[in-house]
């Protein structure tokens, strides 16, 4: 898959851990890191910040390209820290818990 002409290639093997990391671990989002300037990142749609488990069908918002800032931010930690791209494994975001 090339992403819009940049020369950037990104394998199905790469959103489908993605994805399906997202689904099987119930969390809001998923990212993987694979160079410090290129993500792919998956989000469940959500109503009012909680999921919706009385559907039957989940909607996936899928990102790829450059990182927002709370990804910036981790990629210089991961720098700072001297680990090596692409990232092992995927960073999840969980939903909030309730009070």
């Amino acid at each position: 898959m090339d992403t819009q002409g940049k020369g950037i290639k990104v394998s199905r093997k790469d959103v489908g851990v993605v994805i399906e990391s997202l689904l099987s671990f119930n969390v809001k989002r998923a990212t993987k890191y694979l160079r410090p300037d290129f993500v792919i990142s998956a989000q469940r749609k959500v109503w009012g910040g909680k999921p919706n488990f009385r559907d039957k069908s989940v909607e996936v918002i899928l990102k790829i390209g450059k990182p927002n800032f709370a990804e910036r931010e981790f990629i210089k930690s991961c720098k700072k820290a001297g680990e090596p791209f692409p990232v092992k494994g995927v960073q999840f975001k969980f939903f909030k818990e309730k009070k």
